[in-house]
């Protein structure tokens, strides 16, 4: 162990530490209105692990030199960050947002229960489980849009608010598992141990739909006596132009070929480039961008990208020496404390790993994915989207912890039994 991996582990605990102490700061803000921007920015869940990452890179310079510090920066891969933030913002647009709210609502309507009963079911379990096709963050950017005027709203009692978070972060963890290339815990492996997506939907696909299913129905169930019709759109909204069919399929065109790009940032981000052109050319059918909320959330996912890349030593020997069932629940543990992803990529490098090993160390990687805020890829992006809706505009670590327990559990029985 060198001296700079020793200072990588501190740091990532005390950035750790910084995300479950996150709500503190928003409430010292409040009480210190001097230094409110301070706390506040330091409150911010998005910034935490950008934060640590540059003091990081500061220690390595001083403890290695300049070079060695930029030289760590750039070998590390940000794929993942550019990708989330682009799709993010690609799915958030008003024609994609638009054509989802009137396809459900078509599919609600035709449901025999409350309408607002049907979207917030839909907004837990079908948009999760599209995440399979249109990837994970793409899903978790459209169910937390649909949800937030539901759910995430004043009025909510806010232990309902964590319960519906912590369902939504499991189900979206575990519904990209029907494929492939969905998932990035699934991604990491897949090439290496020869995963296709007919492999996926056989061995976990199906057992995640279930356990989708059945977190769904439950939380929608204890929901029901708090949720109200959806609000009638304001004057504003109702005044703007109505999207064309032109305009959404030229939307659609460009989420879809950011998805089949989504492994090759040149690609994608010049795709983006093209799309943030049209949306300007067609301004009047758009509503704002969500460019800031997705760019704290890549500034998020970058930082854990440079944190997670010291903590290899530690993480690994662990990984390799457990039987299949405690690394099942192993890996539960861990991705709670560090990107799912990161951690099935260790196991794809160990040698002779076998094929029950394999599975236990994903099936458990997805099944704890909505326990933390760092535990997903997505689940920045739910947290910069619905954070609005909670009290002091943040989501407490203890509470997100609390709400994705239940669902975690059937997850987890579900890829076990």
């Amino acid at each position: 162990m060198q001296t700079i991996q020793l200072v990588g582990a501190i740091l990532f605990g005390l950035a750790l530490l910084h995300t479950f102490a996150a709500k503190s700061f928003e409430i010292l803000s409040h009480r210190h209105p001097r230094h409110a921007g301070l706390f506040h920015l330091l409150g911010e869940v998005e910034v935490v692990f950008g934060f640590w990452a540059f003091i990081l890179i500061a220690a390595i310079a001083l403890l290695s030199g300049g070079e060695a510090a930029i030289h760590y920066a750039e070998s590390r891969q940000y794929t993942e960050p550019l990708f989330v933030f682009t799709v993010m913002v690609v799915a958030a647009s008003r024609p994609v947002l638009d054509i989802m709210e009137r396809l459900l609502l078509v599919l609600a309507k035709l449901l025999p229960m409350r309408v607002e009963l049907a979207l917030v079911w839909f907004g837990l379990a079908l948009v999760p489980l599209t995440g399979s096709l249109i990837t994970e963050p793409a899903a978790m950017t459209l169910a937390a849009l649909m949800l937030a005027p539901l759910v995430f709203r004043d009025g909510m009692p806010e232990w309902l608010k964590y319960g519906a978070l912590g369902v939504l972060f499991v189900n979206v963890s575990i519904g990209g598992t029907l494929t492939a290339y969905a998932a990035p815990p699934v991604l990491m492996v897949a090439g290496t141990w020869q995963w296709d997506s007919a492999f996926m939907a056989t061995h976990f696909g199906w057992k995640a739909a279930i356990a989708v299913v059945i977190n769904a129905t439950a939380i929608t169930f204890i929901l029901r006596k708090h949720l109200r019709a959806p609000a009638a759109p304001s004057a504003e909204a109702a005044a703007a132009p109505k999207v064309p069919l032109t305009v959404t399929a030229i939307h659609l065109a460009f989420l879809a070929a950011v998805v089949l790009l989504g492994h090759h940032p040149v690609l994608f981000l010049g795709i983006f480039m093209l799309f943030l052109g049209f949306t300007q050319a067609y301004q009047r059918y758009q509503n704002p961008l969500i460019i800031k909320e997705g760019l704290l959330v890549g500034f998020f996912l970058a930082g854990l990208v440079v944190l997670g890349g010291m903590q290899q030593w530690w993480l690994q020997p662990i990984v390799e020496s457990l039987p299949p069932v405690a690394l099942f629940f192993s890996a539960l543990g861990l991705t709670a404390i560090t990107d799912n992803a990161a951690l099935t990529y260790l196991g794809s490098l160990i040698q002779g790993i076998s094929a029950q090993s394999q599975y236990m160390l994903v099936a458990g990687a997805v099944a704890g994915g909505g326990l933390t805020v760092i535990a997903n890829a997505p689940n920045p992006a739910g947290v910069s989207l619905l954070r609005r809706g909670f009290q002091d505009e943040s989501i407490g670590a203890i509470g997100l912890l609390a709400g994705a327990l239940a669902p975690t559990v059937v997850a987890a029985l579900a890829f076990l039994l």
